[in-house]
């Protein structure tokens, strides 16, 4: 049996504009200036604190990460419906895989409370029997821990699981936990970043190709 672990951000759902706006409150709130999306978008994925550091660090505030950090956190637990969408597509695809009975799961470096809450209410028809983000004993990506956890709970052997993500954060961790990786470029990473993927699609028709192939 294969399983297949979905990175979040940038691969199941377009978070962007949802973080790039509540980020940008916060660093207001505190004098300083926004940031454009470009520079966010290089901001995203190894979690909420790396995220206010690299803005901090492009103006050398770092010494006021921890209130940014906070008006931040406050700041996107209630906005960020209003800039999150699933990928068109996704849907579809993960219905089509749950008819197939292939075990899905996610895991995420966002901070677990908001991975769950947004799995939850925008995949309410989508059963991923593990989700996992970024807590307090759970090193983040790619330290290979939350992905062997989830292949434990699932009872799949780490080499018959699949890695699907948007960064060289997901692709490592595969590669630390041998597992196999399939790189997509609509994320956050471009794809120059992405060649140490087993595979890397560019669709979502692409994706269901590749997924087939991996798991035939």
């Amino acid at each position: 049996m294969r399983a297949l672990i979905f990175d979040l951000d940038g691969t199941l759902v377009e978070s962007l504009p949802g973080i790039a706006a509540s980020l940008n409150r916060a660093l207001i709130q505190h004098g300083l200036p926004g940031q454009s999306h470009a520079n966010v978008r290089g901001f995203i994925g190894d979690g909420a604190i790396k995220l206010v550091q690299r803005a901090l660090a492009t103006v050398s505030r770092i010494d006021i990460t921890e209130s940014v950090l906070n008006h931040f956190a406050a700041d996107y637990a209630v906005s960020w419906p209003r800039g999150t969408s699933v990928y068109l597509g996704m849907l579809g695809l993960l219905q089509q895989l749950e008819e197939q009975a292939i075990p899905l799961a996610v895991l995420s470096n966002k901070p677990h409370p908001f991975t769950a809450e947004i799995v939850v209410k925008l995949f309410p028809n989508t059963h991923f029997t593990v989700v996992l983000g970024n807590r307090d004993g759970l090193p983040h990506k790619p330290d290979p821990t939350g992905a062997l956890q989830i292949a434990h709970t699932l009872g799949v052997a780490p080499e018959d699981c699949i890695i699907i993500g948007d960064s060289i954060m997901d692709l490592e961790t595969a590669k630390n936990a041998n597992m196999k990786s399939i790189a997509v470029t609509w994320g956050y990473h471009d794809r120059e970043r992405l060649v140490m993927a087993d595979v890397i699609v560019d669709t979502m028709d692409q994706l269901d190709l590749a997924i087939q192939s991996l798991i035939s």
